[in-house]
């Protein structure tokens, strides 16, 4: 279960359930406690609202002014030591049909990559008195405070320092597991560079830029098109790179990008609407710039592709972002003129590039998905002791508590 704020947390979702297929089809007869095939479903949380939401705008209104509002669960709640824990709130109040939905249909188990899914379906269990544990699996680079740390039952999260982030808000060691964030089944494939580059008729001689500017509201991307237009005018003399832009279903977008380019007199460049090919093309790339969205960058991390961070960052981005440049695994502009530095810094110096795609490695987790799976089915048919019990009993309309003293401060 997913929340359509933005696209990263449903592509997350696809993924794992993705993963469940494959154990479904392959695997079951390994499992212990299994009593037969499953029966997989995706669902948006916010389709079972009392009153309608849209997720996507809902996420532009933390941009601008109101970034500030939205940094505060980023990346603790309040002052960094008053913590949500969980309750029956969102669920009474908002989400009933959710609840009756869980009453009627008696999952075995909830995997949710949103703050949202994980409150509602922890709600749920409450209110229904049901046995389900709730998996949580966060889909960014650090653990926003709403997430309901007490009642869930498993933290599936990208890195060690996102665990330490867990064991200061007292998640017990035994409910998180460092499985990295998960990806589609294509970006976990082999791709040959040369074939793919010749498909898509890409140049073979030139560094290729691939810049991920599509979205289905194009507000989040203001700033980040900004920079791109500015430096356009100094990317068009660059004769050893080519630069791909994807626009997604944004053909407003597309169609201003081809009159700029026509305007610039650019040769080196090409615009790309909707495609499913997006691991192919990552793959034939020698770098991307994108902004610091959790999924975009997991997806150049599973494909070995270096990163340049565009934008400002905000929220989740900013932790992202944070992580990613202090391991040297991205370079992070926020100007015009930084971009154009940065870009010839990575077309004109190679060992820049093989730097980045070896600490990549260190971050990379591409069997997350399948990993996240199987201990979600562990958890789904594993005896329940007597102190998940206990935790399950309690139905707080609301609930907060005292961490400890953060590992990791901003």
């Amino acid at each position: 279960m997913h929340a359509s704020v933005g696209s990263g947390h449903r592509v997350a979702a696809e993924a794992i359930k993705q993963a469940l297929e494959h154990i479904n089809q392959t695997c079951t007869k390994q499992l212990d406690h299994f009593p037969g095939r499953m029966n997989i479903e995706l669902f948006d949380v916010l389709d079972f609202a009392r009153i309608p939401i849209s997720g996507d705008k809902t996420a532009t209104m933390f941009i601008g002014p109101t970034r500030p509002i939205y940094d505060l669960t980023w990346r603790y709640w309040l002052t960094g030591r008053l913590l949500w824990s969980g309750g029956t709130a969102w669920s009474r109040v908002m989400f009933p049909a959710f609840t009756r939905w869980v009453r009627e249909t008696k999952p075995v188990a909830i995997i949710t990559t949103h703050i949202t899914a994980a409150n509602i379906a922890v709600g749920a269990r409450m209110i229904t008195r049901q046995r389900y544990p709730v998996i949580c699996v966060p889909t960014d680079y650090e653990v926003e405070g709403m997430w309901p740390h007490r009642y869930a039952d498993l933290f599936c999260v990208g890195t060690e320092s996102m665990a330490e982030t867990l064991r200061a808000r007292k998640v017990p060691e035994e409910r998180i597991m460092v499985t990295g964030i998960p990806a589609r089944n294509d970006f976990r494939a082999g791709y040959n560079r040369t074939e793919v580059r010749r498909e898509w008729n890409i140049p073979q001689n030139k560094k290729i830029a691939l810049v991920l500017a599509g979205a289905n509201l194009p507000t989040p991307y203001k700033l980040f098109r900004e920079i791109l237009r500015s430096a356009m005018p100094r990317l068009k003399a660059m004769n050893n790179l080519h630069l791909i832009f994807l626009t997604g279903k944004d053909c407003a977008y597309a169609d201003e990008l081809k009159a700029t380019f026509a305007i610039e007199n650019m040769q080196n460049v090409i615009a790309l609407g909707y495609t499913t090919d997006v691991a192919r093309l990552m793959a034939a790339s020698d770098f991307c710039i994108c902004k610091p969205g959790g999924l975009t960058v997991t997806e150049c991390l599973c494909s070995e592709t270096p990163m340049l961070l565009v934008g400002r960052a905000y929220g989740q981005e900013k932790s992202n972002a944070r992580l990613l440049t202090s391991l040297g695994a991205a370079l992070h502009v926020q100007t015009s003129r930084e971009l154009v530095e940065a870009i010839r810094y990575m077309t004109t110096l190679e060992s820049a590039l093989d730097a980045m795609r070896s600490t990549e490695d260190y971050l990379r987790k591409p069997d997350a998905a399948i990993e996240i799976a199987m201990a979600s089915l562990q958890a789904a048919f594993a005896t329940v002791d007597d102190d998940t019990l206990t935790r399950w009993r309690k139905r707080p309309f609301m609930s907060f508590y005292w961490g400890h003293q953060p590992a990791h401060t901003r």
